[in-house]
């Protein structure tokens, strides 16, 4: 009546060695999706080729970001995800420092001011939009939400992003 079956201890082995692996998986997956950079890059790409100013913001759910001319990067809990960028080549905007300079102009640009307020001439405004993309661009920290912005000045067209 209490006979222990040999298959039985097979089985039961087995199914201990599947338990096990399965909470090994799934204690390697991450808690959340990798950040949604395909959907960020979609919202610069709408405002980069439009052919009038515009403004737009795009909610981040990422601890760290990186902007180049034609990709951004996102990092957080979930991953990394990148996305290239097929339109006009953007500006990245660092967060300002408040020192006067061409990245200063650029923020505050960005923030919403004139680009005749920030800048003497287009050519200022051309020149320090270049400057910021030959930067070296690493990881920063991620703000909440990213504004991109079209800026006419002249015959100068300038995507800003930040």
């Amino acid at each position: 009546m209490f006979e222990t079956h040999l298959d039985a201890t097979y089985a039961w082995l087995g199914l201990a060695a599947v338990s096990v692996a399965t909470a090994g998986v799934a204690a390697t997956l991450p808690a959340s999706p990798p950040p949604d950079a395909a959907g960020v890059a979609h919202t610069i790409e709408t405002v980069a080729d439009g052919e009038y100013p515009a403004t737009a913001e795009h909610g981040l759910a990422a601890d760290r970001l990186r902007l180049t001319p034609r990709s951004i990067s996102l990092d957080g809990d979930g991953g990394s995800a990148r996305a290239p960028l097929h339109g006009p080549r953007i500006t990245p905007v660092p967060p300002s420092v408040r020192g006067g300079t061409d990245n200063d102009r650029l923020r505050r640009v960005l923030d919403g001011v004139p680009p005749d307020a920030a800048f003497d001439d287009p050519d200022g405004l051309a020149a320090a939009a270049e400057r910021a993309r030959n930067a070296d661009r690493g990881w920063r920290p991620a703000p909440e939400r990213l504004t991109v912005r079209r800026v006419h000045y002249g015959g100068v067209h300038v995507t800003l992003v930040g």
